[in-house]
């Protein structure tokens, strides 16, 4: 029997069946600490795929960093085929300060392709892009809502991409966002070089998110069993369809005040609901926000202070409000009753 040959990655070698966290040099802060891209390398022991898995390319999108946790601790992953890299944190700098940047304010998801002689975060895409993504033929982007902002679990494509619409209803998420790529987004630089990348959305910036991690772990082991680097048994499919939503807006705030929300990520509305109520400090004035439109509220504010203008709800349009409230209640519900994959606590 031959052997598959091994993986190399920043001058480091991964002998098949084998893994390994690879540092991969980034810079040195101002102190003279050396900075890396911390990337663990599963290399199985049979031919496959090349598939990654990123988070953090926001800093302060820390949910993202828990599912890669769980996921290197499945013990579906000891049947590997073919070889996953898995980068938890690409942002090391915004991590660290909480933040959702990088210390020259740049979003490093504007930044791609990068270039290894710009700016700090144009180093970073440019490193990130060709020693990790440029070595897979396909990957998944984790992320959270900003701060102070809460999204349900969704996973965002190109409409026109059929392939990646197909593993976005495998991962079964409750909703499937069909969206355009951004220029300087690792999406659009990624499908240049022919590597498609799902967008995993849940959760809130700098939080934890119990079914938002959930969610997630569960949907990269379904697409690793979709695309065969795992084997079929032991990974349940969803309950049901997800709901591919091809149009959304935000409902934004009619006046400043407090904010007294009455519907959540996930709720089904329709048009003329009352989905909240803004006050003066005083409570002698009060306004209702109501709807124009029916749909699926897919993220919304956690912040009750607001200013006119400001966004309270990303709303979905769907086809069916009774399809969508079945759909989003089987799969939460799953997601509750069902074990995470051999893991046994919660941190």
């Amino acid at each position: 029997m031959i052997k598959r040959p091994s993986f190399e990655i920043a001058g480091v070698t991964v002998q098949a069946g084998t893994r390994k966290t690879v540092e991969i040099p980034i810079s040195t802060l101002s102190d003279h600490t050396p900075v890396t891209l911390s990337a663990h390398v599963i290399h199985g022991r049979n031919d496959g795929p090349a598939f990654f898995v990123s988070a953090g390319i926001h800093g302060d999108e820390v949910i993202g960093v828990e599912i890669v946790r769980r996921l290197l601790r499945s013990k579906n992953l000891a049947s590997m085929r073919g070889t996953l890299i898995v980068v938890p944190i690409v942002n090391t700098f915004g991590f660290l300060n909480h933040s959702r940047y990088l210390p020259d304010r740049r979003d490093l998801n504007r930044c791609f392709p990068g270039s290894p002689n710009g700016s700090l975060a144009s180093r970073l895409a440019y490193i990130f892009l060709n020693e990790v993504v440029a070595r897979c033929s396909l990957g998944i982007d984790l992320h959270s809502a900003a701060v102070n902002r809460m999204n349900l679990p969704q996973v965002r494509v190109s409409a026109n991409n059929s392939k990646t619409l197909k593993l976005a209803q495998v991962f079964g998420a409750p909703v499937i966002l069909t969206s355009a790529l951004r220029d300087g987004s690792l999406r659009q630089e990624a499908k240049k070089i022919g590597v498609d990348v799902l967008l995993y959305e849940a959760g809130e910036g700098m939080r934890f998110d119990e079914m938002s991690v959930r969610a997630g772990v569960a949907g990269i082991l379904r697409i690793l069993k979709e695309i065969e680097m795992l084997p079929r048994a032991g990974i349940a499919k969803p309950k049901a369809q997800p709901l591919v939503c091809s149009d959304s807006h935000w409902l934004r705030a009619p006046t400043g005040g407090l904010l007294r929300m009455f519907k959540a990520e996930g709720d089904v509305i329709e048009p003329g609901d009352v989905v909240a109520a803004i006050s003066d400090p005083f409570g002698e004035k009060e306004v209702e926000v109501t709807t124009r439109y029916g749909g699926i509220i897919v993220g919304r504010a956690v912040m009750p202070i607001v200013h006119e203008g400001d966004a309270l709800f990303h709303i979905a349009a769907v086809k069916s409000s009774d399809v969508a409230e079945s759909a989003v209640g089987d799969l939460a519900t799953q997601l509750e009753e069902a074990p995470l994959f051999d893991e046994d606590e919660i941190i």
